[in-house]
């Protein structure tokens, strides 16, 4: 059976069921684990659906924008253990902020039964957790297509007007000097989020950790947390700062 014949095979199944499982998909279609693999790598690259650990989902082109969810499939087991940990610290009642990112995004899948508020400049964001027990209040300001968000002046006023227990933020960079963008855009918001936020959280992969960007926008000692699966010699960096390290495997 040719590519063409599989693809559509492949995106038939997800609009019946809404989701693909590699190894279920191999034997339905009499290939190997590795061509199911590259087939629904390059239909996602195609966007024609939403790449996830171990398979595939279908992509509502309505909803979530097929290069966003494709961003936040990439690296996506271990963006889910940092979520997952993250998670843990959110309880019903919690007022918490969550910024654009495409790690940060993927929280949502974690926190759909929690009946907390949520506050967001992020458009997948927010269609994740609609119709969900999660309460939303949504940033205004100017849309910025390419990261699917709100972002400016009368945004930053927006996050101004509230108080959050807790924030869940991406950066660029991270290191014992300070957090980093590569953008003013999301410099700006991000600090709006951490100013207003009794504790914040940065969830970041071991890439991030002592990379240094082009903007740094915030010392280290502004934010509380981090969550990573950096091992202990990069964080052995912020040993003489008072954030606290929060470790998946």
């Amino acid at each position: 059976m040719n590519f063409q014949k599989r693809k559509q095979k492949i995106l038939d199944k997800l609009n019946s069921t809404g989701e693909v499982d590699i190894k279920d998909l191999a034997a339905e279609l009499n290939i190997s684990e590795i061509t199911a693999r590259r087939d629904l790598n390059q239909l996602a690259n195609d966007g024609l659906l939403y790449r996830t650990h171990g398979g595939a989902m279908k992509v509502d082109p309505l909803a979530k924008p097929h290069d966003f969810v494709n961003k936040a499939a990439q690296n996506s087991a271990v963006k889910d253990d940092i979520c997952r940990k993250a998670a843990e610290h959110i309880n019903d009642g919690d007022i918490i902020f969550m910024d654009c990112g495409s790690t940060v995004f993927r929280l949502c899948q974690f926190i759909k039964n929690k009946k907390i508020k949520v506050i967001t400049n992020s458009l997948p964001v927010i269609y994740e957790l609609q119709n969900c027990a999660v309460s939303l209040n949504i940033i205004g300001g100017e849309f910025n297509s390419e990261r699917q968000a709100v972002h400016g002046k009368i945004a930053n006023e927006h996050i101004a007007r509230y108080r959050a227990g807790k924030a869940f933020l991406g950066v660029d960079g991270i290191s014992a000097n300070g957090l980093f963008a590569n953008s003013e855009l999301e410099a700006d918001i991000t600090l709006a989020y951490i100013n207003q936020s009794a504790y914040t959280y940065v969830l970041c992969d071991a890439g991030k950790i002592g990379k240094e960007t082009y903007l740094k926008f915030a010392d280290i000692d502004q934010v509380e947390a981090i969550i990573t699966n950096a091992g202990d010699e990069k964080l052995d960096c912020f040993k003489d700062t008072a954030l606290t390290i929060l470790k998946v495997k």
